[in-house]
């Protein structure tokens, strides 16, 4: 992700939210976006475990569902993806709630993480969205055994992401919001940038 090394582009959005499911290299490109238009990120995963410190399980079910269940990690990846989702939704008020309040105060962020939705973003508006999808588990799995060689192949763990990914894309699609493929990684920020920027730079001319 080079490309954007020393790159400063002053965004004329507040949220940029970048999501997908786990293990399509969310992480990397929130940071280089972060370096190419000055502005800080915040994970989503920091947002639930805020919500884990000050709330107990009957007030969040869902929320702290994989700390009140850990053997449900191991079910069909079926499974596994519909309580994702479920989370995900669950999740979708308090991320709003972070959404609105940088719109409100005018301070641009990245917000990046697997259970952040699409819903919040409009193109050409203050919140944008891109998100990113692999469909080859293959590759998930080598870009998990990669960042974790401790663990070994995690074949189960691509195939939930995968599938949730496919959702995840579809929900995006649906709101107009672009998906892009993570492969090649060396212009992957450059690319969901440039996304990010020609949607909205269409959706602009459209509305003038």
């Amino acid at each position: 992700m080079n490309g954007t090394d020393g790159v400063r582009s002053v965004p004329d959005w507040r949220v940029l939210i970048v999501g997908g499911a786990s293990g399509m290299g969310k992480t990397g490109v929130g940071r280089a976006l972060a370096r190419r238009y000055d502005v800080p990120v915040v994970e989503v995963d920091d947002i639930v475990e805020a919500l884990l410190a000050v709330t107990r399980p009957e007030h969040l079910p869902e929320v702290h569902f994989w700390r009140t269940h850990p053997e449900a990690a191991r079910q069909a990846p079926e499974s596994v993806v519909e309580r994702q989702i479920a989370i995900a939704e669950a999740l979708a008020p308090a991320i709003a709630a972070v959404v609105a309040n940088h719109v409100g105060t005018d301070t641009p962020v990245i917000l990046e993480g697997d259970y952040v939705l699409p819903g919040p973003a409009t193109p050409g508006g203050p919140v944008r969205a891109v998100f990113l999808h692999e469909d080859d588990e293959a590759q998930v799995t080598a870009n998990y055994l990669c960042r974790e060689p401790e663990a070994g192949p995690q074949r189960h763990r691509a195939r939930v992401s995968v599938l949730y990914g496919r959702w995840l894309a579809a929900q995006a699609r649906a709101a107009g919001a672009p998906v892009v493929a993570p492969r090649p990684w060396k212009d992957l920020a450059d690319r969901a940038a440039e996304t990010v920027e020609t949607r909205d730079a269409t959706a602009a001319g459209h509305a003038s």
